[in-house]
């Protein structure tokens, strides 16, 4: 673990068809710059393209759930606080998100929490060796809800096929939308992911929302305006 200056990365060493990211600008308020500080060197990891060693980064074996793109970092250390036996590996570019991550788990000492400031795809490629995750979480990724972005989303075949090999059998992959399309499409992948069986016995193929998943503010209100919100749970086999 190393200390991170709270920047999101920039020129990166190749170009992909998907990332787990778009860049947006955005400020540090004066808290998340000085949690960057304060906490950085106990919860940030420093990304670099060799295989991580999960207990000694969290200072114990325990399962290893990853997160990708968790945004401000709400809901990721509401479940980290509920799940205190799990180790959570949170991927996050955007310095306010982590700076705002950083934040919430140094002020609650959750000892569970280690983020890395890097796109994902490339820590799944090159610092997370196959059969090792025991959970994945998507929350909320980037709809790109017109229709000739749809090929920008994260969520397609060729990395949910990265996604399943990275998991030990019997491990999960947690999607949640609030687009519909989108939501439909997650559920089509997953279904043809040859590694993967859905989790829940609703003839949608949706499942109930996990309790360890809290209702954000954001979610609380589209649900009062009539939105929809959908969740995929499927584990591999």
């Amino acid at each position: 673990m190393n200390d991170t200056t709270p920047n999101a990365p920039q020129n990166l060493p190749y170009q992909r068809t998907i990332r787990s990211f778009v860049i947006r600008a955005g400020r540090l308020t004066t808290g998340q710059a000085k949690a960057f500080g304060t906490f950085g060197e106990q919860f940030l990891i420093t990304y670099k393209p060799e295989q991580l060693d999960t207990a000694a980064a969290f200072g114990r074996t325990a399962p290893t759930i990853l997160e990708i793109g968790f945004g401000m970092g709400e809901a990721t250390a509401h479940i980290a606080s509920i799940r205190p036996d799990d180790n959570f590996l949170c991927c996050e570019v955007h310095a306010p998100g982590v700076g705002a991550l950083l934040k919430r788990v140094g002020e609650q000492d959750l000892k569970n929490v280690q983020i890395i400031q890097h796109d994902a795809v490339e820590v799944l490629d090159n610092m997370l060796a196959d059969s090792s995750l025991d959970g994945i979480h998507i929350f909320f990724p980037d709809p790109w809800h017109k229709a000739r972005h749809n090929k920008r989303r994260l969520i397609q075949a060729p990395f949910v096929t990265k996604l399943a090999s990275k998991l030990k059998i019997g491990g999960y992959l947690h999607a949640a939308t609030d687009w519909q399309n989108y939501a439909e499409q997650i559920l089509e992948v997953m279904r043809g992911e040859s590694q993967l069986k859905n989790t829940t016995a609703h003839a949608d193929g949706y499942a109930d929302k996990p309790n360890y998943r809290p209702l954000t503010k954001f979610e609380n209100r589209g649900l009062k305006l009539g939105h929809g919100v959908w969740d995929v749970v499927f584990k591999k086999v």
